[in-house]
């Protein structure tokens, strides 16, 4: 005699309002359940796994997104639509809020009106080809009628078109974030696959950098001695923390006995919270350094000077616990810090380059005195060693000619003449 229990069908019974689960003819398991839609409406969505128990999972995962009040986006809408769901229910809870802020002036600015009207299930890796086409040879001062908001119009509105056109590192951004949204809806099964995928909008030329030489980064330690943020400058040039991290350093995060920093937080200032500290850029970001033995000089005389700094302004001081303040307490705008590092350029006589580029130029320094690439890519903080690789292949391209060099006069015989060898062409 068989009980409920054991009968198959009551074990594949289902509450009221879990939905349906059923395996097809071509062998494939279909679940299907209702969930809530856009305009507060309820709509059955289907979906589909190699076994009952995937089938079943896929669809539990939307009922208990419906059940927190995420909408579920619909095939047939708009791909304006769903990007405007993408960006507010989904992209916002994953990315950091600069990042997302970008992402929807993306939107806004592009995607929306370039093909926001077309339909996401009918979207075409044609039609995206030939938007990116347009967006490339598209006067932007035309399209986005910024001519007219001027007083004195010299573009369209003046008869003539200045040509203003996106960089190929802003349309490869734009294509990667549309690539982002449409990734979404292929995993929520909103759409087969990802055409945007299918199109190559061209490798942009990565960013030029102009790290210091040697001997100009000699000189800036020079110009840096006495400066108040002399040790947050030597901590950059000779550690290559990032802006954010140098600017997020706490005393806490400091074993000046032992030598070493704590990397844990980055200083940034976005729309909703002002300057708020942050987590690292990447989890491969949070790591311990070892500190050189001036920076540790530095930040001992740097201690000192904001001690002095805080008995002078005695009620007014502000202890935020950061390492580098000014001198009322309050942490530093990364906008200001860059105003400082331009004026000591200017100070010391050496071109204007980025704060950035004092990190590539700890990166740079370091590989030419032959340190591996794995301690620098610890000591940077990137995700792979990959980045670390392809960052400054120009410079390992040059160690490769020096090493080469090197070998050609040990394979020299001692009667041949000292002209340097054919492979001897500088890399630039």
């Amino acid at each position: 005699m068989t009980t409920p229990r054991d009968n198959p069908v009551s074990r594949r019974s289902r509450a009221n309002g879990d939905g349906t689960v059923y395996q097809r003819k071509d062998s494939r398991w279909e679940a299907a359940g209702y969930v809530l839609a856009p305009g507060n409406t309820r709509k059955r969505v289907r979906v589909y796994g190699s076994t009952r128990k995937e089938a079943l999972a896929k669809l539990t995962e939307k009922i208990a997104a419906s059940n927190r009040g995420l909408p579920v986006p619909s095939a047939q809408g708009s791909l304006a639509a769903y990007l405007t769901y993408w960006l507010e229910n989904v992209a916002v809870h994953q990315l950091r809020e600069n990042t997302h802020t970008r992402y929807t002036a993306v939107a806004r600015l592009y995607l929306i009106p370039g093909l926001g009207r077309k339909k996401l299930a009918k979207l075409t890796a044609k039609d995206v080809r030939t938007w990116l086409n347009q967006l490339r040879t598209t006067c932007q001062c035309c399209t986005r009628g910024l001519d007219t908001a001027r007083d004195e119009p010299r573009c369209c509105a003046a008869g003539k078109c200045c040509s203003r056109r996106l960089s190929p590192l802003t349309l490869a951004y734009v294509h990667s974030v549309l690539k982002s949204a449409l990734e979404h809806a292929v995993r929520e099964e909103e759409i087969p696959r990802n055409v945007a995928r299918n199109v190559r909008s061209g490798s942009p030329r990565p960013r030029r950098f102009e790290p210091l030489t040697a001997e100009e980064a000699r000189e800036f330690l020079t110009a840096a001695s006495g400066h108040r943020l002399q040790a947050l400058f030597e901590l950059a040039l000779r550690t290559g923390l990032r802006k954010g991290e140098l600017l997020g350093l706490r005393w806490e995060d400091l074993d000046l006995a032992g030598g070493t920093a704590s990397i844990r937080r980055t200083l940034q200032r976005t729309n909703s919270g002002g300057l708020t500290a942050l987590p690292t850029k990447t989890q491969s970001s949070e790591r311990r350094i070892a500190l050189p033995t001036p920076c540790l000089r530095s930040l001992e005389q740097h201690r000192t000077r904001q001690r002095g700094e805080r008995d002078a302004t005695g009620t007014a001081w502000q202890d935020s616990g950061y390492v580098f303040t000014r001198p009322d307490g309050t942490p530093i705008e990364g906008a200001t810090l860059t105003r400082h590092f331009t004026a000591l350029l200017d100070r010391a006589g050496l071109r204007r380059i980025r704060f950035h580029d004092l990190r590539h130029s700890t990166a740079t320094l370091l590989l030419e005195q032959g340190v591996e690439l794995v301690v620098i890519k610890e000591l940077l903080g990137h995700a792979h060693i990959g980045v670390t690789a392809t960052v400054y292949a120009h410079v390992r391209l040059r160690l490769q000619r020096d090493a080469i060099d090197l070998l050609g006069r040990t394979l020299r015989n001692p009667g041949d003449s000292d002209e340097p060898p054919l492979c001897a062409a500088p890399v630039r």
